[in-house]
């Protein structure tokens, strides 16, 4: 950056997933050395920046926050309260896409609000993998561009990427050397939270060695968020508590973690989807459709639309007899209970409104009980 904005970085997140993820990470590392400012949980609207604009102090040397989006015009909106000169745009993705006249395409413009409303001279983060960010509008934007990415090739690119029993190890080359990450959460796609992570607070001059000492401090804000939380309970029984939110993206991504860390008895309990607008049915048929191909031995749906996660799954070849679909967490506790056995690993997700963490209250409370 120019002279001018070698003053205090304002970094705003956007994306249809990992914005809280990336901003605590970002917010961890340039704790290591700075007074900041942060997005509060994922307090994310217009109404909530306002509240942010108005606790910045001059003592504040970095500020960062999440700009989430509900409908068309609302990251203008906090453009127009606090402007960022950082911007990062994780992916876009089918959340909310039923409030953009379920188009990708209409939902990528109204994300590119953030190029339009930030600093002309600052720096933009997008992400090489996703296929979806083509449809953002960078032709205008005359700031630099840095990518992140682990299949194509980026600024900060992953490599060496495994799962270990805390999280996720992988290298990323900086400076022309090879540097090693581990971050504390489980997930291929926490690794693209990261390495916007990295290059955000690389390019504002922090070390490999603060970064991690950042992802290690993260662990206090990404614990217990019902985002890929892993509780062990009797009989070696693993839960997997993805119940904060739900999109056809972040279910795969929560399957492939199921198949990583399970071993001979995985189950996956999945409930709706919801704000997906005309993508609703093909959204669930998509994600079954992708549980035929993993690493799954019982399916359990709950609600209306999961029901057709069962119907893509037995499609693509899932075997009948193991998908159950419930209407009633009454009737599905006791069921899931009844087959569960040593050694079980169970996922458990859904749209927040669902409220799937019943069902890993329930688990954990009947482990206690015994």
């Amino acid at each position: 950056m120019d002279e001018k904005h070698k003053t205090r970085p304002i970094i705003a997140i956007t994306g249809s997933a990992g914005k809280t993820t990336t901003k605590e990470m970002v917010a961890c590392i340039l704790s290591t050395r700075m007074k900041i400012l942060k997005s509060q949980n994922n307090l994310n609207l217009p109404v909530h920046t306002n509240h942010y604009a108005q606790s910045i102090s001059h003592a504040h040397q970095a500020i960062v926050l999440e700009y989430g989006l509900q409908f068309p015009g609302e990251i203008k909106k906090h453009c127009s309260i606090i402007q960022p000169n950082i911007s990062v745009i994780t992916n876009i993705g089918s959340a909310h896409v039923g409030n953009f006249n379920s188009s990708i395409v209409e939902l990528a413009r109204a994300k590119s609000e953030i190029i339009e409303g930030m600093d002309s001279f600052g720096r933009l983060y997008v992400n090489a993998d996703d296929s979806n960010s083509k449809f953002l509008l960078t032709d205008p934007f005359k700031g630099p561009i840095t990518t992140v990415g682990i299949e194509k090739g980026a600024d900060y690119r992953a490599s060496h990427v495994s799962y270990c029993d805390t999280g996720m190890i992988f290298q990323v080359e900086m400076n022309g050397k090879k540097c090693d990450f581990m971050i504390p959460i489980l997930g291929i796609h926490n690794i693209y939270n990261a390495l916007f992570s990295i290059a955000v607070t690389h390019q504002l001059g922090f070390t490999p060695e603060e970064i991690q000492q950042g992802f290690n401090d993260s662990l206090k804000f990404l614990i217990n968020t019902r985002r890929l939380n892993l509780y062990k309970i009797g009989n070696n029984i693993q839960i997997i508590d993805d119940t904060w939110s739900a999109n056809p993206q972040a279910m795969k991504a929560a399957l492939d973690v199921l198949e990583n860390i399970g071993n001979n008895n995985n189950i996956a309990v999945l409930a709706n989807m919801l704000e997906l607008g005309n993508h609703t049915i093909d959204g669930h048929l998509e994600v079954g459709k992708y549980l035929a191909t993993k690493k799954v031995d019982l399916l359990f749906t709950y609600g209306d639309y999961a029901k057709y996660i069962s119907n893509g799954a037995i499609q693509s070849g899932f075997p009948k007899e193991k998908v159950f679909h419930f209407n009633s967490l009454n009737v599905l506790n006791p069921a899931l209970l009844k087959i569960l056995k040593p050694g079980s690993t169970v996922l458990i997700k859904g749209s927040h409104s669902v409220m799937m963490n019943r069902i890993v209250d329930f688990l954990r409370a009947y482990s206690q009980k015994k």
